[in-house]
């Protein structure tokens, strides 16, 4: 009776195995694939000859676009997930990119929003994702159900990690 029950439990054993595997693989890539993108945009402030600005930074201004926000609502809409959003956006107000103002309901509160050379910054992020999307299905191989199904199981792994921390499971 005792072999069968191994017998048994070993298929369970093997398949935590893979998903253990499978799911370590899914942290590399999303960890890398952030780097890879933050590569990007960084190559086509260089190849511009833009030094004045970095990828992150770069990536924040695209994020706040036309909105009004708070370092605090950047942080919870998902744009910006560092530790040093302030020390970006006020390094980014110093460079001229973003203007901030007082909140007149929170005066601790500071809103940010972008200047007009702040907007050419993110124009060009915008455009780099407009060739991206040109060709991404023809060279990348990845079409709009390849997306959806991406996205979903991508909000379904966020969902998890903030249920992780909200109910501290």
């Amino acid at each position: 009776m005792i072999t069968n029950n191994k017998a048994q439990s070993l298929p369970v054993a093997e398949e935590k195995t893979e998903l253990k595997s499978l799911y370590l693989e899914t942290l590399q890539l999303v960890e890398r694939l952030h780097r890879r993108l933050l590569d990007v945009i960084k190559d086509e402030f260089d190849r511009a000859g833009r030094t004045d600005i970095n990828a992150v930074q770069a990536l924040l201004l695209f994020n706040i676009g036309d909105s009004v926000l708070t370092a605090g609502e950047l942080r919870t809409r998902g744009f910006y997930l560092g530790s040093n959003v302030s020390y970006n956006l006020k390094k980014l107000v110093e460079l001229g990119f973003i203007d901030h103002q007082k909140s007149r309901v929170d005066r601790r509160a500071v809103r940010v929003s972008l200047t007009e050379t702040g907007q050419e910054v993110a124009r060009v992020v915008a455009e780099l994702y407009d060739r991206h999307i040109g060709s991404i299905d023809k060279v990348g191989g990845l079409d709009e159900q390849e997306f959806t199904k991406m996205n979903k199981s991508l909000q379904r792994l966020d969902r998890f990690w903030n249920d992780q921390i909200l109910y501290r499971l």
